[in-house]
Parts: C-alpha cells; structure tokens; sequence
C-alpha cells in the first residue's frame, strides 16, 4: 500500500510491534519512530526504529508533519492508555485510527486512536468511541455502543443494542445478549456468559474447564 502519511508509535510492547506491523503492511502509514516516557526509555532504537523521549518528542517530529497512536493495553483498567491519549492531544497531534482492511465495517462512527484488527465484524449502526481497542475476530451487533478506552479481546459476542461502558475489559470467548449495558470499568474474564446489565466496576468470571480426572 502506497505510504501517504507519517505516524509515531507510542509503547514498547510486543502489541506496539503487532500494531507496527499492521501499519507497515496494512495502511498508508509510515511508522517514524517510536516513544515512550523518558523514564521508561532504555534505548535509543527499537525495532529498527529511533525510540524518542514522549516529553519532547514534538521538537523532533512536529505535530504537523506525523501522527500518534497510543499502542498500550489494557493496563490498569486502560487508564494507562487513556492518560497517554488525553498527552498527546494535548500536545496537538492527531491520534490515528487503524480498521484493518480483512475487517467487515459498517459503524455507524468510530472514534480516534482505535485499533481494528482483522476478522472484525462491525454491523449497521454501531457507534465506537475514542482509544478503543478491536483485538481479532470480534462480532459487534447492530446498534450497540462500545464506549471510551474499550479493550475488547478476541472471538467476542456483542449482541445487537448493547452498551459496553468505558474503560472496560472484554476477555476471549466471551458473549453478551441483546440489549444489555455493561458498567463502566468492567472486567469480563474469558469464557464469560453475560445475560443482564452489570453495575459499574464489577469483575465477572467465566466458568473455568474441570479437571480431567483418568478413570481407573
């Protein structure tokens, strides 16, 4: 794919290089370089790419010429990347949205600094907030809404006319039934079964395999 535009990577993680990746292969993204915060920065290249200090990093690539994704999980809640979102905007850079080409999109909107990743499935009428991540294989219902700094894993069910509240966690597997909200900073673990709303800032776990016993 042609590259038309120049993007900076903020994060060190094994996801910063999956989404590197994705950029390079997938988008009209160049990668530039990657930051972090200077206290957290052991190195001068990662990748192959210069990693730079997130305190200055617009002296060296101004906001003008390059554009940011915050590629950070869902640490602490996504609080982490919601906090580096909210610095860069601050700073005035634009943060990127990445909606893999191998994804079926029909949102109604989708927000900024979102990462799509393929084998989604978006249906009519669905609204995406900010900083929302779409990990592999997902299927998102028709109407529903998933809010601010989301991290929905993979192999997920939203029903149709679902809420998913910010700064929630999705894990693998799970399903949610129609028309359902779920609570602001919630923890789906894997596997879970969700068939009512849930209060805001609960955990839910889904139910664990049993213990292969061998018969005499």
């Amino acid at each position: 794919m042609l590259k038309t535009k120049k993007a900076l990577l903020f994060g060190t993680s094994g996801q910063a290089e999956v989404m590197a990746y994705l950029l390079a292969h997938d988008s009209p993204y160049e990668v530039s370089a990657f930051t972090c915060s200077v206290a957290f920065r052991d190195r001068d290249e990662i990748y192959g790419k210069p990693l730079v200090d997130f305190e200055t990093i617009e002296k060296r690539f101004p906001v003008s010429e390059y554009e940011m994704h915050i590629a950070v999980g869902y640490n602490d809640g996504n609080k982490l990347r919601a906090r580096f979102y909210q610095e860069a905007k601050e700073k005035g850079y634009t943060l990127l949205t990445y909606i893999s080409t191998r994804a079926t999109n029909y949102a109604k909107s989708i927000g900024d600094n979102c990462f799509i990743f393929e084998d989604n499935t978006i249906q009519p009428f669905v609204t995406i907030g900010n900083n929302v991540i779409l990990w592999s294989g997902n299927h998102i219902g028709h109407h529903s809404t998933v809010e601010d700094n989301v991290f929905i894993s993979s192999h997920v069910v939203v029903s149709g006319h679902c809420r998913i509240g910010a700064n929630s966690f999705i894990g693998v597997n799970s399903t949610l039934r129609d028309g359902i909200t779920i609570g602001k900073e919630n923890v789906l673990g894997a596997g879970c079964l969700i068939v009512k709303d849930t209060p805001p800032g609960t955990t839910w776990i889904g139910t664990k395999a049993s213990e292969y016993v061998k018969k005499p």
